[in-house]
C-alpha cells in the first residue's frame, strides 16, 4: 500500500428528525465536492430547542478524506 495523506475537516449537519439524519445530511453534502471520504467520527451531538420542543438535531463530524497533492 503506497504512502498516503489524509486531511480532516469538521462539518456540522442538522436535521429536524434525528442525529443520524443530521450526520447523513453533512456526509451527503460533503461527498458532492470531496472525493474518497474514508472515516467520519462523531465529535459532538446537540440540539436546538424552541418553546420547550426540539427544533433540530445537530451532529458535528470529523471527516477524513484522501489528500490529493498536485505534482
Amino acid at each position: 500500500m503506497p504512502d498516503s495523506v489524509y486531511k480532516i475537516i469538521e462539518l456540522v449537519g442538522s436535521s429536524s428528525e434525528s442525529w443520524e439524519k443530521a450526520a447523513q445530511n453533512a456526509i451527503s453534502k460533503a461527498s458532492e465536492t470531496l472525493r474518497e471520504l474514508r472515516i467520519a467520527e462523531v465529535a459532538a451531538m446537540d440540539m436546538t430547542i424552541k418553546d420547550g420542543k426540539i427544533e433540530s438535531y445537530r451532529t458535528k463530524l470529523k471527516v477524513s478524506f484522501k489528500f490529493e497533492g498536485h505534482h
